[in-house]
């Protein structure tokens, strides 16, 4: 990385801190996210796709007006049919379908991008519009005027009832799971950025990109800074990148906070194997 690039890198991740830190309810969630596309992209110009957006949103408050009938209904047909956002089946796993920024250029994303973009537009059109991490998904309830809850499936393109929802568990889990109310909670701004951040670490480390995981990892604890699951990846990735004290560090806190924890024993067993390799380097 170069000097001007790192520079740029801490510059937009102070910024990230900062915007992460406001009151869940007064976070700009749409600026997060953006910010979390612009760490990686230095030409990027987050006022620029903020502003696209707005202009989004204009369009389609202008339709809302000319129109009669339901808003939603409204609304999905503005996003799904004319300007044609919809979910990437292609290539679900490209990591560009994390990033905002890109989903609002190409109009192909995964569920959570979908529907962020889904609510950013439903709030500026005076619509309340809530993201909801359903299991191995993630929804959106949109209300209507007269306060009427509209599940979408930003994904898909479409509504969902009750029975669709189940058909979501079923695909994913062979029926073995059944619906309830705890799989159609709210999600918070910080929930929603965490799981957008989780999405890119899985991605980038599968790809065995570990410099983009770490990144994810970081800015995930700079929401929860105390989640030991990030300190277990946070050693792994660390070691990837043959930074072993730093890795040897963050093992011993997740074996530290979690010593009783389902893979202790075989995160003990790795610690060794890093403690071994680090010996081997001096």
């Amino acid at each position: 990385m170069t000097p001007e690039n790192k520079l740029h890198s801490e510059r937009i991740r102070a910024q990230f801190a900062e915007a992460v830190s406001a009151p869940d309810e007064s976070l700009d969630l749409a600026r997060a996210a953006l910010l979390i596309s612009a760490e990686e992209n230095p030409r990027l110009s987050v006022t620029q796709y903020l502003e696209r957006l707005d202009a989004l949103g204009d369009e389609a408050s202008t339709q809302l007006k000319n129109a009669n009938g339901n808003a939603v209904e409204i609304l999905n047909r503005f996003l799904f049919d004319e300007h044609c956002f919809t979910g990437n089946r292609r290539d679900y796993y490209d990591p560009r379908n994390s990033y905002l920024n890109e989903v609002i250029d190409r109009r192909k994303g995964i569920p959570i991008t979908l529907s962020l973009i889904y609510m950013e537009v439903a709030k500026r059109v005076g619509l309340k519009a809530e993201g909801i991490g359903f299991p191995g998904h993630f929804i959106v309830r949109a209300f209507s005027h007269d306060g009427a809850p509209n599940l979408i499936d930003t994904f898909n393109c479409c509504r969902l009832d009750r029975d669709g929802c189940q058909g979501l568990l079923d695909n994913l889990y062979g029926g073995s799971v059944s619906l309830c109310e705890e799989h159609l909670r709210a999600s918070s701004k910080r929930e929603i950025i965490i799981r957008m951040l989780t999405n890119l670490k899985a991605v980038y480390t599968r790809n065995n990109f570990h410099r983009q995981a770490l990144s994810a990892v970081d800015r995930i604890m700079l929401i929860k800074p105390y989640d030991p699951s990030e300190h277990r990846d946070r050693g792994a990735l660390l070691t990837h990148l043959s930074r072993y004290t730093e890795a040897i560090e963050e093992t011993e806190t997740y074996l530290r906070l979690v010593p009783n924890a389902p893979d202790a024993e075989q995160v003990r067993e790795y610690l060794h194997l890093i403690q071994k390799e680090q010996a081997m380097k001096n």
